[in-house]
């Protein structure tokens, strides 16, 4: 075990950078596309009925309670270069963390009657993101401790070995609660193998956990959980509503069309990101015009992206869904109209993730938190509502509604925290 260790460690030498780089990016890039190609192969090899199933317990709830175990806490960790907390109290808050989610998941089940299948297939997939995100915190003490591309392996290799097992069993045996067992065994065999074994071959990790530090770090990031929490509640609001109200082919179909925000959300990230330490360094030195410039420029890169978005989802998005999609290709037709709001509403996101990092910039989480309570309550009312008078193209609405509610709301607070600095300047 400790030579398989070392072997994914490999040799400490000047290439550490550019290993760091494609490691991540190879991680990162499996990861998102194998969340677009599993809800594609459940729909094509086991039917319209088991997608559904499988998008809502995959990419709703199951990442909802990912978001839950994750706490948000990952961005703390990273930047907490000096060990302000030691190793042991992060995995201890996690474990505590990761234990909550799995029995909000398992009670989401026991009151909702589902068959005998749908219930299991549903824990399993949460027993599965529960496990990535207990991955995660041994992948942020790789990142802390300048080893980022042992992130990058675990996320590659754990995803190939429990895809490959989930998506092998599927197309043979055709057995969705199957194929999702096996995967959860995959995902433990590849937690223990590229996390546990290779954290306990690197030096200067630190296990102690001191009386009170775990609860202390709890109360540190607590806001940050809430707001996360808030945040993936609005984003898959229609997904819980279309469950709700409609059947499990439904789900397959909105599913579907909601796909391509993955990449959306993927390519903003890209856009954005480069610029987000530059923009600190100007906000930190008082320079709202250069500031307010950066934002601009990256706003109009996210627009011109979102006209092309929005001309390819009218003309191209439902044929080329439709052939990724063959077995519910006859409802696709009928959904053009959701799709385009649905790349509409994805677009807004990455508009919403523009001010939100500014926001995160300008230190105004307070106010983050204060908008998605605001939205969160809105999702409340509007999902159901709409989905109930208006199917899948209600849900696409409802999801528009909320993501140009955080957009407007986000924006605001930009706009007044750049007045008040200013202000504070003259």
């Amino acid at each position: 075990m400790n030579q398989v260790a070392s072997l994914i460690i490999g040799r400490d030498d000047q290439n550490l950078e550019k290993r760091n780089i494609v490691w991540n990016m190879v991680g990162s890039f499996l990861y998102a596309f194998a969340s677009m190609i599993l809800t594609i192969a459940v729909v094509q090899i086991a039917g319209e009925d088991a997608g559904g199933i499988f998008t809502f317990a995959f990419t709703t709830l199951g990442q909802h309670m990912f978001t839950m175990a994750y706490f948000g806490i990952r961005p703390f960790q990273i930047t907490d270069t000096g060990n302000q907390y030691s190793f042991g109290e992060y995995l201890g808050l996690r474990l505590f963390t990761c234990g909550a989610a799995l029995l909000v998941g398992l009670g989401f089940v026991a009151v909702n009657d589902y068959s005998f299948d749908k219930a299991a297939t549903v824990v399993l997939m949460v027993a599965y993101k529960v496990i990535d995100a207990l991955a995660d915190t041994y992948e942020a003490e790789f990142q802390r401790s300048g080893r980022l591309y042992l992130t990058g392996k675990s996320n590659a290799f754990r995803t190939i070995l429990s895809v490959g097992v989930f998506l092998s069993v599927l197309a043979a045996t055709k057995m969705l609660v199957v194929a999702s067992g096996l995967a959860v065994a995959a995902q433990i065999v590849g937690f223990l193998v590229f996390d546990v074994l290779v954290i306990r071959e690197l030096p200067n990790i630190d296990w102690k956990s001191k009386p009170g530090r775990k609860f202390k770090l709890f109360k540190d990031n607590t806001l940050l959980f809430f707001s996360v929490v808030l945040d993936f509640y609005i984003f898959s609001a229609s997904k819980y509503a279309i469950e709700a109200c409609m059947a499990d082919k439904d789900m397959a179909v909105y599913g579907a069309i909601f796909m391509p925000t993955s990449v959306i959300n993927l390519v903003a990230g890209f856009v954005i990101r480069p610029y987000l330490t530059k923009m600190s360094l100007v906000w930190e030195m008082g320079d709202t015009k250069r500031f307010m410039k950066t934002i601009g420029k990256l706003a109009g890169v996210i627009a011109a992206l979102t006209v092309l978005a929005l001309g390819c989802a009218w003309f191209l998005g439902i044929p080329v869904l439709s052939l990724l999609y063959s077995n519910i290709s006859y409802a696709l037709a009928e959904c053009r109209p959701a799709f385009v709001l649905i790349i509409l509403g994805g677009a807004l996101n990455a508009f919403m993730s523009l001010f939100y990092y500014a926001l995160v910039i300008m230190k105004m989480q307070k106010y983050i938190f204060g908008v998605y309570g605001i939205v969160g309550i809105m999702a409340v009312l509007l999902s159901t509502p709409l989905v109930r008078s208006g199917g899948i193209f209600g849900g696409a609405l409802a999801y528009v509604i909320l993501m140009a509610a955080l957009m407007v709301l986000f924006g605001m607070f930009v706009f007044v925290g750049v007045v008040r600095k200013v202000r504070d300047n003259h």
